[in-house]
Order: C-alpha cells, then structure tokens, then sequence
C-alpha cells in the first residue's frame, strides 16, 4: 500500500469492521453489522470506502507450500543510486510479494516465494542482479513459517 494515500480517521466503528473482517473476511455484512450496530447497508458502504481509500484490501491468503511454491526467501540488496528506481523494477516481478525501502543495512527487502531451488536461482541471477543499480543481495531462505499475522490494524 502506498503511504502517498489520503488515509482517513478510523473511529471505532470501522475499526470493529476491519476486526470482524480479519476475523473471517467471508463473513456477511449482516453479521458485521450486528456485531458492530449498523445495518448492513451501512456496513457495505463502510466498506467499500475502506478499500477505496486503500486503508485495507479482502483478499484469500494462501499457503505457498501447499501451491507448490516450496521455496519462500527474504532477499537484503543494496543499491547504488535511487532506491526507489529499483523498488519500482523490483515490484514488478510476480515471484516477489512485498518490497520495502528500509534503512540499516539493506537499503531493500523483499519476500519471494519461487517452485523450487532452480526458481529462486533464477530470480536472482536473472532477473534482480540484472537491475542497473543493484550492488549486492543477500539470501534469506524460509525454512519454517512459525508465525503469521493480519490481525494487527487496529490496535
């Protein structure tokens, strides 16, 4: 999500609504809105204003292991120039499912999830060392997914 975005004062009410939504993004609005003391119209247009806004987004996550995407890896690179040139390029690749400028010492991080060993080999000698500004990258194979949150967006 880009922070560029307008994003509007959250109150209370649309704050139930996003919890009741990372609770079970199936659920109706009906039962959002008996939860939270709206009706379900009003649920809907709340909604939909949130994901206008870019202020969330319902989508299914999914396993990639069980998708057969066995190889999961955080990527550190280091630039030399205009990171967010690179970020750009980055953001373009489907194997790769979130970017971010950070400081310390990567300039960039970013999560991969390829098939197997020969994808992500690939993906780095192909395609992201090939990126004019690129210095360096360093590897950070998943072995185990321990844990992983959506639930924290409105504490």
């Amino acid at each position: 999500m880009s922070s560029k975005r307008t994003t509007p004062a959250l109150d209370a009410t649309s704050k139930a609504i996003i919890e009741q939504l990372q609770r079970d993004g199936r659920r109706s609005y009906a039962e959002i809105g008996k939860a939270v003391g709206l009706s379900e119209a009003a649920v809907r247009q709340r909604v939909q204003k949130l994901t206008d806004a870019g202020v969330m987004q319902i989508v299914a996550v999914t396993d990639p292991m069980r998708l057969g995407f066995s190889r999961q890896a955080m990527l550190g690179i280091r630039v030399s120039g205009d990171t967010r040139v690179v970020a750009d390029h980055l953001a373009e690749m489907p194997e790769i499912s979130y970017v971010v400028l950070s400081a310390g010492s990567f300039d960039i991080l970013v999560e991969v999830v390829c098939e197997d060993n020969d994808g992500l080999i690939e993906l780095l000698n192909e395609k992201i060392r090939g990126i004019d500004g690129v210095a360096s990258t360093e590897t950070f194979v998943y072995l185990q997914l321990t844990k992983q949150k959506y639930d924290w967006g409105t504490r």
